[in-house]
C-alpha cells in the first residue's frame, strides 16, 4: 500500500506529479501506455511503482515512443478498456497525429499533460504551447490552478469522459514545475470514495464484443467524412454540459465544488484579468491587495479551455470597462494569443463591446511577477480612458 493510501482522506503533502499518480493508482484504469517526458516522467515511474508492487491490475505498457504510447492507448480503448497516460510538450506534439483519431473514433482515454514548452530552442519549463497546439484536435481540455486542483480535474475527467452523451477524451492539465515539482498540502480522498465516485467502466461497442462486430477507422472520402466531423461536433455541447454537472457532484461528494470557470471579485469588477492554470493565484493575491486600495479588479479563471465555454464567458465580463487576457503561450502569424482569440470571439459573439489588452507571458518557464500583474491592472485604466489597446499585444517579463 502506498504512504499515501495510509493517511488518505487526510491533508497531506504532495507534488503535483504525485497527486495524479496517487489519482491514477485509485482510479485503477485497465492500461496505461506511456513513454517518460521531462517533466510528467514522475507520474507515470510512480504509477508504475504501484503496479511492480501490485497495487493496481492496471497493464502496463512500456513503448519506444510517445506515437506508440497513444497509439497502443487507442487500441486499448477501442477494445473496451479504461485507459489512461501522460506526458509533456515535444512527446505531446509526437501523439499529435493519434490525438485526432482518439477523438474521431469518440474514446475517452484520459490524459495528464504536465505543460512545458515545446522546442526549439530545447526548454523544459512551463508554458502552454503543448496544448495550445493541440486545442483543435478535438479532446476536452481542464486547466489546474494548483496540486489540489490536478488531483481532483483527473477524478472528474474520467467520469466526463465516459458519459455515454460525451465520449470524448480528456487532457487534465497542469503547468510544468511550478505544479508538478511544487509541494502542497491537500485533500487525499479515500479510495473506496473515488472507486465508488468514477464507478465501473462501461466500454461503448468494444472491438472485443466478437457478437456484433464493428469497424473502426475506416477510409473515409469527401462521400461522407464531412457529415462524420459535423456528427463529431455535436458531442461537445454534451461535454460542455457533463463538466458542470461532474464538478456538482464531486462537490457534493467531496466537498469541492467545480465549474466551466471561476469569478474571483467580478461582480462589481472596472478591470478584469482573465487566465489559466497556476498563475491564477498570484492573480488573487494582486487582486485583494488592489482592492484594498480602492482598485475595482477583478479576475476571470479558465478551468476549461475545450470546450470553450463562450456564452459564460461573455455574461462574467460584462459590466467590466477593460479586460487583459494572459497567454501562456504565442500564435506565431496570429493577431495575438490564442486565449485572447477565443475570449474576443466570445464577447464579440454576444454582442459585448468592451477594450481588451493581450499580454504573452511566462514563455520557457519565464517567471511572473506581482509587479508584472500591478502592471497590467494599471494599465487597464489607460486602456478604458482609450477605448482600444495601443498595442494588439504586450509581454510582460521581457527582457529590453
Amino acid at each position: 500500500m502506498s504512504e499515501v493510501a495510509e493517511v488518505r482522506g487526510n491533508r497531506v503533502a504532495l507534488e503535483g506529479n504525485e497527486a495524479v499518480a496517487e489519482a491514477m493508482r485509485q482510479i485503477n484504469p485497465d492500461v496505461v501506455a506511456a513513454y517518460p517526458i521531462t517533466p510528467s516522467t514522475e507520474i507515470v515511474q510512480t504509477f508504475a511503482q504501484f503496479v511492480a508492487d501490485g497495487e493496481v491490475d492496471t497493464n502496463f505498457v512500456a513503448v519506444e515512443s510517445e506515437h506508440s504510447a497513444m497509439s497502443a492507448c487507442l487500441a486499448a480503448a477501442v477494445a473496451g478498456g479504461r485507459v489512461m497516460n501522460a506526458t509533456s510538450a515535444n512527446g505531446l506534439a509526437l501523439m499529435w497525429e493519434i490525438l485526432y483519431i482518439v477523438s474521431s473514433l469518440r474514446q475517452p482515454v484520459i490524459l495528464t499533460v504536465v505543460n512545458r514548452a515545446l522546442s526549439g530552442n530545447i526548454n523544459i519549463h512551463c508554458d502552454h504551447s503543448d496544448t495550445m497546439g493541440a486545442r483543435d484536435a478535438g479532446w476536452v481540455q481542464l486547466y489546474a490552478e494548483d496540486v489540489q486542483e490536478a488531483y481532483d480535474n483527473l477524478i472528474q475527467a474520467v467520469c466526463i469522459g465516459e458519459n455515454m452523451d460525451v465520449r470524448l477524451p480528456v487532457m487534465s492539465c497542469l503547468d510544468g514545475f511550478i505544479l508538478s515539482h511544487s509541494y502542497e498540502l491537500l485533500t487525499v480522498e479515500p479510495d473506496e470514495e473515488v472507486q465508488e465516485f468514477v464507478g465501473p467502466y462501461k466500454p461503448d461497442n468494444p472491438m472485443l464484443d466478437i457478437e456484433n462486430p464493428k469497424t473502426f477507422g475506416p477510409l473515409d472520402l469527401y462521400d461522407y467524412y464531412f457529415e462524420h466531423k459535423r456528427s463529431q461536433m455535436e458531442a461537445y455541447p454534451a461535454a460542455k454540459q457533463a463538466i458542470i454537472d461532474e464538478g456538482k457532484r464531486f462537490g457534493e461528494a467531496f466537498g469541492r465544488e467545480y465549474g466551466l470557470l471561476e469569478e474571483f471579485m467580478l461582480d462589481d469588477a472596472e478591470f478584469a484579468v482573465v487566465a489559466m492554470g497556476s498563475t491564477c493565484g498570484m492573480i488573487r493575491d494582486v487582486v485583494e491587495d488592489l482592492r484594498e486600495k480602492g482598485v475595482k479588479a477583478g479576475m476571470l479563471k479558465l478551468r476549461a479551455f475545450r470546450p470553450f465555454p463562450a456564452e459564460e464567458v461573455a455574461a462574467a465580463l460584462d459590466g467590466c470597462g477593460a479586460i487583459a487576457v494572459l497567454d501562456r503561450a504565442a500564435s506565431f502569424g496570429a493577431h495575438a494569443g490564442p486565449l485572447y482569440a477565443e475570449v474576443t470571439s466570445a464577447l464579440y459573439s454576444y454582442g459585448k463591446q468592451i477594450p481588451v489588452n493581450n499580454y504573452i507571458y511566462g514563455l520557457g518557464g519565464r517567471e511572473i511577477l506581482p509587479d508584472h500583474l500591478q502592471q497590467v491592472y494599471g494599465d487597464l485604466q489607460q486602456l478604458a480612458d482609450a477605448g482600444q489597446p495601443a498595442e494588439p499585444v504586450s509581454f510582460l517579463g521581457l527582457r529590453e
